[in-house]
């Protein structure tokens, strides 16, 4: 079966702008403070609870991040040059090339999924199935962690990003209460929502 346009433009461009994303995405520690405390307590809460996916975790920062908190934690990502780069920097954590919309893992298997700043390229159509994948890969209990761009529904497609170097994916800024809604929806319970300028994070678990 052929890959979904939207998942080769993805793969495509993160590929090549790797290198030159991991020099300016700021590390955890350069965070502002409101993002460095919900990062420290989902790492709190899913630390020795079982296993942890990063999804969309890039050269692997906050992968490692987490790990270094105690959290058994894996990052997956689509783009293969973002793995290599991840798994050259941060040798002792396990990444592998996997899609959103298909976890390598079976059902119920993670205490917690942190999807930050990776759900955001998915067409709004398709965004009912990434959640429902993420609650299928979530034990009972299982903590969510989505932080992401929001918008008024504006879909913004760049020819360039990260120095003028070629990119083909789009960029969906839904409403964070529509994100919430699909949330709730694909069977998470929304506990919290942190709504900042044109960004937001939520916080869900699988019932």
């Amino acid at each position: 079966m052929a890959e979904p346009s939207h998942l080769a433009a993805v793969r495509e461009s993160y590929d090549t702008v790797a290198a030159a994303y991991a020099e300016v995405v700021p590390p955890p520690a350069a965070l502002d403070p409101l993002s460095r405390a919900m990062l420290h307590a989902f790492a709190e809460e899913t630390a020795g609870a079982g296993p942890v996916a990063d999804v969309g975790c890039g050269p692997g920062r906050i992968t490692a991040y987490l790990a270094e908190r105690g959290v058994r934690a894996v990052g997956l990502d689509l783009s293969s040059r973002m793995t290599e780069l991840a798994r050259q920097a941060y040798p002792h954590v396990p990444f592998a090339v996997a899609s959103m919309t298909t976890l390598p893992v079976r059902d119920g298997a993670l205490a917690g999924l942190l999807a930050y700043y990776s759900t955001h390229h998915t067409p709004p159509a398709l965004l009912p199935d990434v959640f429902a994948e993420f609650r299928r890969a979530l034990a009972p209990g299982g903590l969510l962690m989505l932080a992401g761009h929001v918008g008024t529904g504006e879909c913004r497609r760049p020819t360039e990003a990260y120095g003028g170097l070629p990119v083909s994916f789009a960029s969906h800024r839904l409403p964070a209460t529509r994100i919430a809604a699909l949330l709730e929806a694909a069977g998470l319970t929304v506990t919290a929502r942190l709504e900042e300028g044109r960004f937001a994070t939520f916080r869900a678990r699988r019932g």
